[in-house]
């Protein structure tokens, strides 16, 4: 499949359910013994030992997808590298832009490699918050967002990925300014936030304001919004009905009930349930009209992915 074949028509928003992978870097850390200085995984992909970390984690998941006959959306391994967090890692602007386009020339060719005609494929550019995921404190203004993360973005689009998707957002006037940069690049955007556990976004705005603002201020910017690194007993109860639920199509939960403060300071995985977490992802289908695209977060790996293809399937 050539890249960048799904920009104008991402097979997710057809009806059809899609997997995702899971915690990467949790599983890497704890399960994997992998050293990820400032929990970044995009600079594994500068050692062959590190490509080959990322090759059987992701070659796993898709397997579950393929063996289902569910698509699946392939999220480059670059949540950390952005501007500030690859200069702690000493990655310069020209080092960011190489291992961005590479992380996504590596997932063109596993995807070349794996597709199927029942298993559709997308490459995912993957952006995370300039701050810390956990927390609030570096509230940015949406033009300050839209020019802070408009070169990762330039990166994901130059090498031929399919979608941007921000993972972990915190505040709306970030995800604002990354959905007016994705406008900007002509780059479809897939829009995540994650909550504490009374279903807030840490910076104590409400889920569903937090949407509608991005979506007020972009024109519907993004094709559509995702909740990654809660578990789902920590925002169920804000779905309270109304249009702006259509809008979410993705979930990558975590494994654990705890609460960000919990697991920051946590030196053990809580892998939760398995099974039991693919039975609330199956309850929130019911709740939640166009969700399509499944997956894990902190502290989840294929096990439970598996548990939610398996939980989820027939029902979708």
């Amino acid at each position: 499949m050539a890249a960048g074949k799904h920009r104008q028509a991402l097979p997710q928003m057809n009806g059809k359910l899609f997997l995702t992978d899971s915690g990467m870097e949790t599983f890497l850390v704890f399960q994997q013994g992998v050293d990820l200085p400032e929990f970044a995984a995009f600079p594994l992909m500068d050692t062959a030992e590190g490509r080959a970390h990322i090759d059987r984690y992701m070659r796993r998941h898709v397997e579950i997808a393929t063996g289902a006959g569910l698509g699946f959306v392939m999220e480059t391994p670059t949540w950390r590298a952005n501007r500030d967090w690859g200069a702690k890692l000493g990655y310069d602007a020209d080092a960011l832009d190489r291992v961005n386009r590479d992380c996504v020339a590596f997932l063109n060719d596993l995807r070349d490699e794996l597709e199927t005609a029942s298993s559709p494929m997308v490459v995912s550019g993957n952006i995370g918050p300039r701050g810390d995921g956990y927390s609030p404190e570096m509230l940015m203004q949406p033009d300050q967002a839209a020019d802070y993360h408009a070169a990762q973005i330039a990166s994901f689009e130059a090498a031929g990925a399919d979608v941007v998707t921000t993972l972990t957002m915190t505040h709306a006037g970030e995800a604002i300014g990354i959905a007016r940069a994705a406008q900007n690049a002509g780059m479809p955007v897939v829009m995540s936030f994650t909550t504490e556990i009374d279903g807030r976004l840490p910076s104590g705005q409400a889920l569903r304001e937090a949407i509608e603002e991005v979506d007020a201020a972009t024109g519907n910017g993004p094709v559509y919004y995702m909740i990654n690194c809660a578990h789902p007993t920590h925002f169920d109860t804000v779905l309270d009905g109304g249009s702006w639920m259509d809008r979410i199509r993705g979930l990558r939960a975590n494994a654990s009930t705890k609460s960000h403060e919990e697991l920051d300071n946590s030196t053990e995985l809580d892998d939760g349930n398995p099974a039991e977490l693919g039975g609330q992802y199956r309850a929130l289908l019911d709740r939640l009209p166009n969700l399509a695209v499944l997956g894990g977060c902190c502290g989840t790996d294929h096990r439970h992915v598996e548990q939610i293809c398996i939980a989820c399937k027939e029902a979708a």
